[in-house]
């Protein structure tokens, strides 16, 4: 359901938070698991570093952002505190409940929530926000529900590429990298 850019920029220009699914969005969606003796546990979770420099400059232009995840990792957690994440939900059965607890707290409408996702437990989420963004390698369903579909693919930069459509709508890109691009 890609929107005419018009619809688009609109849509974007409304957003206030970001919110966004871990597993095949901030990484690439593969699981490591390491074994000690009997002790299994997740090991490592990759996270690209322009997804992480996105976030930042999210939260630098105004933008609230969240993690919405199933699972339960020590790694994520580190990395949301890291990056100063807004909210942080792990071990979410039921993505729903989680969004509108953060969507009340944020005292937010669902037109100025945006969610970034990748797979069928993404799909109420992305029917209820002002703005549902799937990235490059989302199942089929999720890119049919999606306003937008990124470039790049889950944990190698779509949730930079989301940022800075948002950005850019709503005309906060330019200053947010500016530190970056003076001479």
């Amino acid at each position: 359901m890609n929107l005419p850019p018009e619809e688009l920029h609109k849509r974007a220009d409304r957003i206030r938070l970001l919110l966004i699914d871990c597993d095949g969005v901030l990484t690439d969606g593969s699981l490591y698991y390491a074994a000690d003796g009997e002790q299994v546990s997740e090991a490592v979770k990759l996270f690209h570093i322009h997804d992480g420099l996105g976030l930042r400059l999210a939260r630098q232009a105004g933008l609230k952002v969240g993690i919405i995840s199933g699972r339960v990792s020590l790694s994520l957690a580190a990395r949301a505190r890291e990056l100063e994440i807004d909210y942080l939900s792990q071990g979410i059965e039921t993505k729903l409940e989680a969004y509108e607890q953060i969507r009340a707290e944020a005292g937010l409408q669902a037109a100025e929530i945006a969610y970034l996702g990748d797979d069928l437990p993404d799909l109420p989420l992305m029917r209820r926000v002002g703005l549902a963004i799937a990235v490059e390698d989302a199942v089929s369903e999720v890119r049919q529900a999606a306003h937008f579909i990124t470039q790049r693919r889950g944990g190698r930069g779509a949730v930079r590429e989301a940022v800075e459509l948002i950005l850019k709508a709503q005309d906060k890109w330019d200053g947010v990298i500016a530190p970056f691009t003076r001479p």
